[in-house]
């Protein structure tokens, strides 16, 4: 990569899929640089780096741009609790889905009862939820999940189809500072949710469960789960990623999260440009992508377009491979 010629590679992953990308270290912290048209800087997995992510961000964007890590862009959040805009760069507003886990009981009552009720029928329809360890067979029963899955939130789903290996991979990040919860039926693995302690706060790196168990309500009994050991560790809030994503302010995924007791919480995210094209592309606002700068009803067209061609993709593999094996 000659506009990296000098720095090192690191290994990533994005949407399920490993990446080998430029990188450096700069006061303490990896920045990788991802994307071919926009190339972008950012702090390695920002999401679970401990302390404040960028500490004199003056120092830190000069030290960049001396460095061999060639960027047009460099982008950085202001994480809460510290929510009031610090700094004088182009600024928008990020979010977070969390609830607060300092106090289960308050968490639990704060629930519709249609929310309690899902996360008592769980137990009532035979799972069992609990803390486990990362051994051999989580992995093999996530492979199992993972393997059950084509389609998931309207596109293909990336751990379908991966080998055992890249499932152990995939799960070993941040080890010192995970912790695994399974949703059992009898002795199978139907569901599992992964979070790791960042500071005061957990972020739940993974939840997914098998579509054939969908009435037993695992993942609302996981979240459950999640939130109560985090009440026992003293864990000031749970997250769960974005409560919006770009201009999709309506879809399953914010439901779940909202009856599960999951708020918004805004935050500052910067964007500094370090070359005319960075700053071409901050003018824009195209750091936002498609979902962002669509308007909202030609957005939900365009995902519905895009729901129809997976599900018909899905259908034409599941025909393909039952003829293969003699079904059909």
């Amino acid at each position: 990569m000659d506009t990296c010629a000098n720095a090192k590679i690191e290994e990533t992953r994005i949407r399920g899929q490993t990446l080998y990308v430029p990188s450096t270290e700069i006061c303490g912290r990896t920045v990788i640089v991802t994307g071919k048209w926009i190339r972008t800087a950012e702090i390695k997995d920002e999401g679970v780096v401990e302390g404040v992510t960028v500490e004199d961000p003056d120092s830190f964007i000069t030290k960049l741009k001396e460095s061999n890590l060639k960027a047009d862009l460099f982008t950085f959040a202001q994480r809460p609790p510290e929510i009031t805009p610090k700094y004088d760069y182009h600024r928008d507003w990020d979010n977070w889905a969390a609830i607060p886990t300092a106090c289960f009981e308050d968490w639990w009552e704060s629930l519709s009862q249609v929310s309690r009720k899902n996360v008592r029928r769980a137990g009532r329809r035979g799972v069992v939820v609990k803390a486990i360890s990362f051994d051999d067979d989580l992995v093999k029963g996530v492979h199992r999940i993972y393997n059950s899955i084509q389609i998931r939130d309207g596109r293909l789903f990336w751990h379908y189809g991966q080998d055992v290996d890249s499932v152990r991979r995939s799960l070993a990040t941040y080890l010192d500072r995970s912790e695994f919860i399974g949703a059992y039926l009898g002795e199978e693995l139907i569901g599992f949710l992964k979070m790791v302690y960042v500071d005061d706060t957990a972020t739940i790196f993974h939840i997914i469960s098998m579509d054939e168990h969908y009435d037993k309500r695992p993942q609302n009994a996981l979240i459950a789960k999640a939130a109560e050991v985090c009440g026992q560790k003293s864990v000031s809030h749970l997250i769960y990623g974005k409560f919006i994503y770009g201009n999709k302010r309506r879809s399953s995924l914010v439901e779940f999260k909202r009856r599960n007791g999951f708020q918004q919480v805004n935050f500052p995210r910067y964007y500094i440009p370090l070359t005319p094209r960075g700053e071409l592309f901050v003018r824009l606002r195209l750091y936002r992508g498609v979902s962002g700068l669509l308007p909202e009803p030609i957005l939900y067209l365009a995902l519905s377009c895009r729901d129809w061609y997976y599900k018909r993709i899905s259908t034409n593999l599941t025909l393909q491979r039952n003829k293969f094996a003699g079904v059909a």
